[in-house]
């Protein structure tokens, strides 16, 4: 053994990639990475222009950049929707039948969702939203276990222009309130429980703790993951299973503006209230 450290920080060598991977990559060689890097640098403008024509956008903008420093707005003018060029473009594209979520949770459960399945449910349940009484600028506070639900979740607030904020499933019930009270949140979606290190993670419980003390909250949809029982409150909670069951799958991804925003991500919030 060395008594010294080698360091490999840098690193001058090549290994070049298989053919078949070379010819499927996006940029063919590291020449043609180096101008892009050298265009984002000299040229970020156009660079981002030429970026961002890959995606739908409902209306062009009027201008790629207006920095007022410290303050930067990008595509000015311009309308756009995550959800459509995450769900509709990739099946419009033909990938309708690809895989977008490989999953698997505790304990051992597996499911496999294609790109049109995953819009199939994002529609159905833009619609439940809607039915509640979500819109355009309403916040739809996320307390979940991973699973494939709160992926749907997530991208149907994009869908109908609602912005979402995801809350560490293991926070405790004042942490909860402490978030949803700041983003005003109209809806929160959760589940039952979950699973974590093979004990069942309640999440519904400490929803019903919060929502003591959070006015804002109308509506909780819940869906059913762990199989415990919970408290259903009649006027207010309502099964996911039950809502998705008879809503339609066809909606409208609504345009937003290009700095509408998707989601609220607060802080731990160990100093102080959230951030």
């Amino acid at each position: 053994m060395s008594d010294s450290i080698e360091s490999v920080l840098q690193e001058a060598r090549r290994f070049a990639p298989p053919r078949g991977f070379k010819s499927a990559a996006r940029l063919s060689d590291a020449e043609e990475f180096e101008r892009l890097y050298r265009q984002s640098l000299d040229d970020p403008e156009t660079f981002w222009s030429n970026a961002a024509s890959d995606l739908h956008w409902f209306k062009p903008w009027d201008k790629v950049l207006e920095w007022n420093e410290p303050h930067a707005k990008w595509f000015v003018g311009a309308t756009t929707n995550l959800a459509y060029n995450c769900l509709d473009l990739q099946v419009a594209r033909g990938l309708a039948n690809k895989v977008a979520i490989y999953w698997e949770g505790e304990p051992g459960d597996r499911r496999v969702i294609t790109y049109g399945e995953l819009l199939r449910e994002v529609s159905k349940f833009s619609n439940v939203l809607q039915d509640k009484g979500v819109g355009l600028g309403d916040v739809v506070a996320i307390y979940m276990p991973m699973i494939p639900e709160a992926i749907v979740a997530m991208l149907a607030c994009a869908r109908i222009g609602a912005t979402h904020s995801v809350v560490f499933g293991g926070f405790s019930s004042s942490a909860l309130a402490d978030r949803i009270n700041d983003a005003k949140a109209k809806l929160v979606v959760t589940a039952d429980g979950g699973y974590r290190r093979g004990a069942v993670l309640p999440l519904k419980p400490a929803v019903d703790e919060s929502l003591e003390r959070c006015p804002s909250v109308k509506s909780v949809i819940v869906v059913r993951r762990a199989q415990n029982d919970v408290d259903m409150e009649p006027k207010r909670d309502v099964w996911y299973h039950d809502l998705m069951r008879h809503a339609s799958s066809e909606f409208e991804a609504v345009p937003v503006d290009s700095e509408h925003p998707a989601y609220v991500l607060y802080t731990s919030g160990s100093t102080g209230k959230p951030k």
